[in-house]
């Protein structure tokens, strides 16, 4: 025998000389579980041998190469979408849960669903789904683990959900969750405020615990698009304009959240929005077709990649590419020769072969899959407005992305599988069809990770466990203490701390009265209604949101998309005529901006107390500008917070907690000033600068 053939029996052998202390936990709720050589394996299609895809012992890349050969072309065409799948009232799975693993045979789903201690019956229904307990999530991702278990081969499924461990006092569909029964840690923009990276370690590691206990184990997030354009409503769920934070920051992320290698409880990552959504023009965001391009007039295009470059190397395994077009890059990452496109537009990056294949893959080298943002195809497929949905099925696919989200028609993506070309009558394009090479490599990408994660052979959960686990006492300490190191201070006239032995009669707005009075202050509510006259000082937080409402074009009629259905704002973001109204003062008169309380308020209170006795807290979702005309800055305290309770502040209000965040972004001292701004470049000159990047003060 040769040294050569030896070391290659050696290491087949060694393969299969696992014990009985290797052996993984194997639950199996609608298949058997058969032994060899005294291991437990799952017999997932029921043909009493043990298949390489059911053996443990076998790496990753074998299973999904085995389960590929065995796969139906239905079977890999639905692995190929997710979509949305909530339970029902009371956790129950409804009849999407059937249709989409039994018909359309998709495996991946994004779960929405608020958990809560104490559901609200009225809140059930909707985009959002039911208000669902810790143990009804986990019992409702168990019973669709087991309709797939039950299937042919006994895929499991994946679970995603978008951010919901955040303080927001405005969640969205499709955009985040409300934190309901889960810890409750400052919003992402305040986590880069605290500057510890321990601490971001520890919420990881809370968060990892908590959605492994209800059955998510994936994560639509985080966002690691640079804050650079205040204009963009989805700042709120950036963490920074500043590059070098971002980076120490998403891959502290990747690495106690996922880890460098998959395990059994990593929550795998599907960041977003490659290669970057934070500079889009004017500020406007391509959920809406008004804002569908982004803008690298400053050159920093590789700035914006380098952030996903970091994660990445971290070991990142999934990518969202945004809606938008890359204005001035179409001539460097180009679409596939085959796509037909305006060239002085562009196309979306979901779209664009030289974004996907060329940059990511080629100069990154990014190895995993890539999942297209939610509804790119339809509508929102901006700058293939004219092609058909088969057709643009087929160009994402070809560009580079392997699964499509908002998206579960198995017929017509089975449709466009196998063809030359896809023709359609109402045009004259004539895009490539998917090759069936092309869907095992986007099935291979897929199932990689479901291997490496442990799910074919556990992909259940305890309720019990999730229901001692989900907002656990010691998670939410944690929580509170990043809560109170985020809070950064902007100015202090000697108001604060208040006095511990002589405090002030406080006049409370938009902060609860009861917590306030809690601290030993006697309180004027003006939450009831009730003046600030007779108040020594006031305490009042301003929430900043945005209507949701018909966008109107300038001759009053409404924006349409492609298919003539009218623009509603319900992802957030002013109406496009008021982008630009990012100041206190011109919020406080603009239509689609609302402010709690009303400007009007705040400004009776000051008058009432004096200003120079105002406690001022401005929630920042985005970098608003502090206008003289509005009188913000003649405040005695001054406060940006980005997602905190009233207990938070109200231990640094009384010096019960030194203030030491910093500013994640700047502030422009004008309008004008953001205007100016090149909108992919951070900050301001200095002339420009209100608070720069970093500005905190402490006691």
């Amino acid at each position: 025998m040769t040294r050569k053939l030896y070391l290659v029996l050696l290491i087949a052998l060694s393969a299969f000389t696992l014990t009985a202390a290797d052996q993984p936990h194997i639950e199996a709720h609608a298949k058997e579980i058969i032994t060899v050589d005294g291991l437990e394996f799952k017999d997932l299609n029921v043909n009493g041998v043990l298949d390489p895809y059911e053996d443990w012992r076998l790496s990753a890349d074998e299973r999904a190469q085995n389960l590929i050969s065995l796969m139906t072309l239905e079977e890999k065409a639905g692995m190929m979408m997710i979509d949305t799948l909530n339970a029902e009232w009371g956790g129950k799975a409804g009849a999407n849960a059937d249709d989409y693993v039994n018909n359309q045979n998709m495996r991946r789903f994004i779960f929405r669903n608020t958990v809560t201690d104490n559901p609200d019956p009225s809140a059930a229904g909707g985009r959002s789904g039911a208000q669902i307990t810790a143990f009804e999530a986990a019992q409702f991702t168990n019973t669709v683990q087991e309709m797939a278990e039950s299937s042919r081969l006994g895929i499991p499924v994946l679970f995603k959900s978008n951010a919901r461990n955040h303080y927001d006092h405005d969640a969205r569909f499709g955009i985040n969750v409300s934190s309901g029964a889960f810890s409750t840690w400052p919003k992402e923009g305040g986590l880069a405020a605290i500057r510890d990276m321990d601490l971001l370690a520890q919420f990881a590691r809370v968060m990892r615990e908590e959605w492994n206990s209800i059955g998510l184990r994936g994560m639509y997030g985080y966002m690691a698009d640079l804050a650079t354009e205040p204009r963009w409503y989805r700042i709120h769920e950036t963490f920074t304009e500043d590059k070098d934070l971002a980076i120490e920051i998403v891959t502290t992320l990747v690495e106690n959240l996922q880890g460098s290698e998959i395990t059994d409880d990593s929550i795998v990552l599907t960041m977003k929005h490659f290669p970057g959504g934070g500079p889009q023009l004017d500020g406007l965001d391509p959920h809406y077709p008004y804002g569908r391009e982004q803008s690298y007039t400053g050159g920093a295009f590789m700035d914006h990649a380098a952030v996903f470059k970091a994660a990445i190397d971290a070991g990142l395994t999934s990518i969202m590419p945004y809606y938008g077009i890359p204005v001035g890059m179409q001539d460097i990452y180009k679409p596939a020769d085959d796509v037909v496109y305006d060239e002085n537009v562009g196309v979306g990056m979901a779209f664009n072969k030289g974004i996907l294949e060329d940059l990511l893959r080629g100069e990154l080298g990014f190895v995993g899959n890539v999942n297209s943002d939610t509804g790119i195809i339809g509508p929102r497929a901006w700058g293939l407005e004219e092609y058909t949905v088969p057709q643009q099925i087929a160009i994402a696919v070809n560009a580079g992305t392997d699964v499509l989200s908002g998206y579960h028609d198995l017929n017509v993506v089975l449709d466009v599988i196998g063809k030359d070309v896809i023709t359609a009558d109402t045009n004259d394009f004539a895009p490539n069809g998917i090759s069936l090479e092309r869907v095992d490599l986007a099935c291979y990408r897929l199932l990689l990770e479901m291997f490496q994660m442990g799910i074919f052979e556990d992909p259940y959960v305890d309720p019990a466990h999730a229901e001692r686990t989900v907002g656990r006492a010691d998670f939410q300490r944690l929580a509170m203490e990043a809560q109170k190191k985020s809070v950064v201070m902007l100015q202090n006239n000697g108001l604060l701390p208040f006095d511990a032995e002589e405090k002030p009669v406080l006049y409370v707005n938009n902060a609860n009265a009861d917590v306030v009075a809690s601290y030993g202050f006697e309180v004027l509510d003006g939450n009831a209604g009730v003046s600030a006259e007779g108040a020594d000082a006031a305490f009042i937080r301003l929430e900043i949101t945005n209507k949701q409402m018909t966008a109107l074009k300038e001759d009053g009629t409404p924006w349409t998309y492609a298919d003539g259905s009218e623009v509603f704002t319900q992802y957030g973001g002013p109406i496009p005529e008021e982008i630009n109204d990012i100041s206190i003062s011109a919020m406080a008169e603009a239509e689609s901006w609302i402010m709690t309380p009303s400007w009007d308020v705040v400004k009776e209170a000051a008058a009432a107390v004096g200003e120079e006795n105002v406690i001022l807290s401005i929630n920042f979702r985005q970098p608003y500008v502090l206008d003289e005309e509005s009188g913000a800055l003649d405040m005695g305290a001054l406060f940006a917070t980005f997602g905190v309770s009233d207990t938070a502040l109200m231990d640094i209000i009384t010096g019960a907690f030194n203030p030491q965040g910093k500013l994640p972004f700047a502030l422009a001292d004008s309008i004008e000033a953001v205007i100016e701004q090149d909108p992919d470049l951070p900050g301001y000159s200095e002339e420009d600068t209100l608070f720069p990047f970093g500005y905190g003060l402490s006691y």
